[in-house]
Order: structure tokens, then sequence, then C-alpha cells
């Protein structure tokens, strides 16, 4: 089997429970990290599958490496290769299909309740109607034409959607107990700064049992990337 791409934007924001998923899973997988300065590839020809994480950028930045990502995402669809995507690599899902990234009311970072779609079938993704993921945005992405609404929060009507062989997400599922730390060391200004929202918790309520809730969301994203791995070309 070809390696899955997966595609760093931030030194913070790396492959988290998905990596240790697919080495879970025995299947290859490849990152590329262009916060160290790596290139895309042209093509998706050596690969089996896509998947894009997070990081604090805009998809609307005049940043040289989007345009290129775009274009693997559209080259994946079109070839039925799995794609996921992340926050920011959902937002890029997107962007891609033509949809519109801008800013969220309001920001929404920690720990918030999902709701899976109810007139789809949703839930048999996540294996449960609701749950707790985790949060860290201040932009939203519409729907592309054609995309299935998968999930949705108090504070962000667009928490995920399906489309062909695309998972997107808003959300975090892909958090680890190390991830939510450092990104609460690294945070601090932000949380700081934003307190003000009705959707952003501090570092203290965000690390509250912390270990409980970062291993029911890696059942909801072991259900996730369970089904999402189905799709791969062997």
């Amino acid at each position: 089997m070809n390696p899955v791409l997966v595609i760093r934007h931030a030194r913070t924001e790396g492959a988290g429970f998905f990596g240790l998923f697919l080495d879970q899973k025995h299947i290859p997988w490849h990152m590329i990290c262009l916060d160290k300065g790596a290139v895309l590839p042209s093509d998706m020809a050596n690969y089996s599958g896509l998947v894009m994480m997070g990081g604090p950028m805009s998809v609307n930045d005049d940043l040289p490496w989007i345009a290129q990502e775009l274009t693997l995402i559209r080259q994946a669809l079109a070839a039925n290769l799995p794609v996921l995507g992340h926050c920011l690599g959902g937002q890029l899902i997107s962007k891609a299909l033509g949809a519109k990234v801008s800013a969220n009311p309001v920001k929404e970072i920690g720990w918030g309740e999902v709701s899976a779609s109810a007139d789809t079938k949703a839930a048999e993704l996540f294996g449960v109607s609701t749950f707790e993921s985790f949060h860290w945005h201040g932009e939203t992405f519409e729907l592309p034409e054609g995309a299935q609404h998968l999930l949705a929060s108090q504070y962000c009507q667009n928490q995920a959607y399906r489309i062909g062989s695309a998972i997107a997400f808003q959300c975090h599922i892909e958090m680890t107990e190390e991830m939510v730390n450092t990104w609460c060391e690294n945070g601090a200004d932000e949380l700081s700064a934003s307190s003000s929202s009705p959707a952003v918790q501090q570092a203290e309520q965000i690390r509250s049992n912390l270990a409980q809730r970062v291993a029911k969301l890696n059942q909801v994203a072991t259900h996730v990337y369970s089904k999402w791995i189905e799709m791969l070309k062997h």
C-alpha cells in the first residue's frame, strides 16, 4: 500500500492521535512539515490518502503553499482517494471546493459538545449522537455544494461535513493530552485576550479531567478513523 500523506502546517499541530491510530493499524504514512520548509509533492500518484492537520494561519492568507495544497485536495477527490481535514485542514477542503471560509461569530477554544445531524446517518460515523470535542478556532467554513452536514455545536453550526471521499472537521478530534497541554502553554496570551468570548475556556478549565476527556475523544476518533481507512486503496 502507498503511504497516507499527512500535511503538517505548524510544529505543535502534528498528526496526534491520528498518527498513533495509523501505527496501530500498521498503515504506512508520510508527514510533510510545511513549518520546516518542506515542499509538497506535485501530485498524489504515490499516496493512498490525504490528511491535513490544523494551524494558526488562515486559508485566506497569501501563503506560497496554499494553492498547491488545494490542487492536491482536488486531485485526491477526483481520484476518489480518501481525504481528511482537521480544523485548518477542513477549511482547506472547503476552499478547494469553492466554499467560503470566514470569521466565526465567536472564537471557540476548549472543550464543547457537538451533536450529529439528526436527519442523516451522521451518528454512525461517530458511534454516538453527541460527544465532547476539542476546539481552537476563530474562523469557520461554509459547506461546499453537495456536502452532507455532520456536526454542529452551540457556537459553530458547521463542525463537520462529508463530501465524496472527504471528511472535513472544524473541531479537533485528533487531540492527545500532550497536544492539549502544549497548546495551552503556547496559546496562553490568546486565551487571556479572548476571555470575553462565551466559547473560550481558560487553561485550568481545559485541563480539568484531561485524561478522561481525551480518552473519550480518542474513542470517537477511533470510530471515525476506522471508517475513513476503509476507503484506502490497497
